[in-house]
């Protein structure tokens, strides 16, 4: 397995976009900012996205999307969730300027390579591009996977959860930790994606008849239907990895 970025193989990266569609809910592909800039990942960041690439199968196991950006290295400082993260990161390098952190958007593992312990191999990928860019940290807003168990539960509760080991609770978390990441703050209001109800019965497969607050499939959070409008939050936890520390 080698990693290679869309900068050397951009034929690559054109068949590891078809990992969203088997990865995501359909619900999380509709980000009300995300889909409005996602597509300037490829175009402005070629260098900091990479696939994870089998030789002798020809075949792309997963994906890993990151952008520059800055940060002061303050919790206060962090962009205000994944949706502050990427315009941010894309009016930044329009404007030519200069970054100092690599900020995680995705990792998308096909479901055939899954519990190989390819997560892992994905984020020290990431690690090692940062590096190799010269940067000190790398961040993440990180979805955690179990989180749509619990939708109920408050993410700033979800992430004090802790197992008799003391490692988290959350398993994607816990990759994180087991490599050197450390949390630095939950983000309830991370990734908005607003919809009409038809549109969310579509994405979700379940009808929403009358105003409220919901549970849906994959759901991390509650979804908020008013006046013929669903809106929902999506939650992250920002997590952050010392590059010069991390394996």
């Amino acid at each position: 397995m080698i990693v290679v970025t869309d900068a050397e193989r951009p034929e690559l990266a054109k068949r590891g976009d078809t990992l969203s569609l088997e990865v995501w809910p359909e619900y999380n592909r509709n980000g009300d900012v995300m889909n409005e800039n996602w597509r300037f990942l490829h175009e402005l960041f070629p260098e900091f996205q990479f696939v994870l690439y089998d030789e002798e199968a020809d075949e792309v196991l997963a994906q890993g999307h990151s952008v520059p950006l800055v940060w002061d290295g303050t919790v206060e400082g962090l962009p205000a969730g994944i949706d502050g993260a990427l315009p941010g990161a894309v009016e930044l390098r329009r404007s030519g300027g200069e970054a100092n952190t690599l900020c995680a958007m995705a990792v998308e593992i096909s479901p055939s390579a899954q519990g190989r312990g390819l997560s892992r191999v994905m984020l020290e990928a990431m690690a090692g591009i940062a590096r190799a860019h010269g940067f000190a940290d790398l961040i993440a807003p990180v979805r955690p996977s179990w989180k749509e168990r619990y939708p109920l539960t408050p993410i700033e509760r979800y992430t004090s959860w802790r197992r008799q080991d003391g490692l988290a609770f959350d398993p994607w978390i816990r990759v994180h930790e087991r490599i050197g990441g450390e949390i630095l703050k939950p983000e309830p209001e991370s990734l908005r994606i607003t919809g009409t109800v038809a549109e969310w019965e579509g994405w979700t497969g379940i009808a929403f008849p009358e105003s409220g607050e919901y549970v849906f499939p994959n759901g991390l959070a509650t979804l908020e239907v008013d006046e013929g409008e669903g809106r929902y939050w999506e939650p992250n936890v920002w997590m952050r990895h010392a590059v010069s520390a991390t394996a």
